[in-house]
């Protein structure tokens, strides 16, 4: 979630030069109070048992031993 939130940033914030790092700070934190207030939510488009059929190998089905 956080890739997708920080890709969703780069397009929407930071797809430009920004001078200095005071003005980046501050363009950031602008844009996460608009995004917040947006209450936009991320559309998965398969569910975690989906995920793990898919992707079985990489992501295997946890055991109840594992903590």
């Amino acid at each position: 979630m956080v890739e997708i939130e920080i890709g969703i940033m780069r397009r929407q914030c930071i797809d430009r030069r920004i001078e200095s790092r005071t003005k980046l700070e501050t363009e950031v934190r602008a844009w996460q109070r608009r995004r917040t207030a947006s209450g936009e939510r991320i559309r998965w488009m398969f569910s975690t048992d989906q995920a793990r059929l898919k992707m079985a190998k990489s992501y295997p089905t946890p055991s109840l031993n594992e903590s």
